[in-house]
């Protein structure tokens, strides 16, 4: 079944080039061993929350506005999607992302992702 993680961190810009390079390279052995084990389908890290953009239709009508959706101390900063045996598993995974991507640590947030139907029937 495969799992999405959710890197929530907290948004740091003093963070040091050799704190990110550390974290960069905790990462990479995730990645590196998730790859090698045939189980890493996707994983990227986001921009800032800065740059995001909310979408929402109320009453037909759709707004649109900038900015992270809501103020917290931590926000979405990147996703892993493993394909694994179980939830054990994949907790197991969680516990190895780093989460501390520009700061302080933060938490991963585990989720199996819903088979979508291959066929959508089709009325008529």
């Amino acid at each position: 079944m495969r799992y999405m993680m959710l890197i929530y961190s907290q948004e740091n810009e003093t963070a040091t080039p050799e704190q990110m390079s550390a974290i960069f390279a905790a990462h990479r052995a995730v990645l590196d061993e998730t790859q090698h084990r045939g189980i890493l389908r996707a994983a990227d890290p986001l921009e800032a929350s800065a740059t995001a953009t909310i979408v929402r239709v109320q009453e037909g009508e759709v707004l649109v506005t900038d900015g992270p959706f809501a103020e917290t101390k931590e926000q979405l900063a990147g996703y892993y999607i493993l394909d694994c045996e179980d939830l054990d598993e994949a907790l197991a995974w969680a516990a190895k992302i780093p989460t501390g991507c520009a700061g302080a640590a933060g938490c991963v947030e585990v989720r199996p992702i819903r088979q979508m139907p291959t066929r959508v029937p089709v009325n008529g």
